[in-house]
């Protein structure tokens, strides 16, 4: 997700913050700090309602973090790579650089979060008890927190794709249908009528009950959104299913572009990227390919060095890539970029480099696939 920094790393994930989640820490910030808090509590002062609220937001978002810590905790242990966690305006997202392949899987990754936050729920409760009859600020913040974390649960419990409860049901029919596309339209189906209920929901609130408008427009947009999403998701298992059933050699470019291993990065990019516009090039001689090079191999350069600097000492030799096979189905080829952060793969026959598979690609096959119709 692009307009994001980087947190820090825990369990080896990546956390990285999207812009848009201080809009969202703002609206909730300010909406405890000057509306429920002082109604629910008005002798308190007015630093006690700003305190508990920009604690109550953290712990908030702290608690989202773990809803989405769990997923990705039990997605690794089925053996499916997590890159990152992203918090932004609706909470978080887990990257996953590949789908579950078996319905249990499925489940338990869907389930996770939920329990979590059902989990979390308990706990504020019990700080609840223990603490209303010490400190009463403490013990609103706890009263909040473990109502807010059963309605996230709730609320993804939903049977809509692709929330965590629309998962559930997709590896529920998955099970029993061992049908792993027809429970994907099935269940991205019934997310988008979850989605359109709740524009309607919305409508209904804002025409129907005085003063309802704000609450109806937030029901009609969280309805826009995950009818949407479900829509996105379902075209993203559909480009999945697609890449699945062709090979690298159907999709890779043969006639790659290649350069000598003794030009300088100036000579390569004066004669070689700008008149041929390619970003990446297979290093070799007179005794086959030596290596790959790519754009970043170059930017690691500075550029006064570019003209003293040759190729062969900046390129990644061929034992160190990651290759592919001509057999090799091209979705597991785009999930082993994701996973490395690389965007080519060269394909390799009998020891032999015969050819490229790049991330353009494979969206030029799914842009042409999807033009046809087919």
């Amino acid at each position: 997700m692009g307009s994001a920094f980087n947190l820090g790393k825990l369990f080896g994930i990546q956390f990285r913050l999207h812009y848009s989640w201080f809009i969202v820490f703002v609206l909730i910030n300010v909406s405890l700090s000057w509306y429920y808090f002082p109604v629910e509590y008005p002798d308190w002062t007015p630093l006690t309602y700003w305190i508990i609220g920009i604690v109550s937001s953290l712990l908030f978002f702290a608690s989202v973090v773990a809803h989405e810590l769990a997923h990705s905790i039990v997605a690794r242990i089925n053996g499916i790579p997590v890159k990152s966690i992203t918090l932004f305006i609706f909470g978080g997202i887990a990257q996953i650089t590949r789908e579950a392949t078996k319905a249990s899987a499925e489940l338990k990754m869907a389930a996770a979060g939920p329990a979590c936050s059902l989990v979390l729920g308990g706990l504020f409760g019990l700080l609840w008890l223990f603490s209303r009859g010490i400190s009463e600020p403490i013990a609103a913040m706890t009263s909040w927190l473990a109502l807010v974390n059963v309605i996230l649960a709730v609320f993804n419990l939903i049977p809509g794709f692709p929330l965590d409860g629309g998962r559930v049901f997709r590896s529920i029919l998955w099970r029993f249908t061992g049908n792993y596309k027809l429970s994907t339209r099935i269940a991205t189906q019934v997310g988008q009528g979850v989605g359109y209920l709740f524009i309607l929901g919305g409508i209904s609130i804002m025409f129907l009950l005085r003063g309802g408008w704000f609450s109806g427009l937030w029901l009609i947009f969280i309805g826009w959104f995950l009818r949407n999403t479900a829509s996105s998701s379902y075209h993203q298992a559909q480009w999945r299913e697609a890449l699945r059933e062709v090979s690298a050699s159907q999709v890779m470019t043969s006639d790659c572009p290649v350069i000598p291993p003794n030009v300088t990065i100036d000579q390569m990019v004066q004669e070689y990227i700008f008149t041929s516009g390619c970003y990446f090039f297979l290093v070799t001689d007179e005794d086959g390919v030596k290596g790959i090079l790519t754009l970043d191999n170059i930017k690691a350069v500075s550029r006064q060095n570019w003209d003293v600097t040759q190729v062969q000492e900046i390129m990644t030799s061929l034992d160190r890539v990651k290759v592919a096979h001509p057999d090799q189905d091209a979705l597991s080829i785009l999930e082993e970029m994701d996973e490395n952060n690389i965007n080519q793969m060269p394909v390799v026959s009998e020891g032999n480099v015969i050819g490229l598979v790049t991330h353009d690609n494979l969206i030029r096959f799914l842009r042409t696939r999807s033009e046809l119709g087919a």
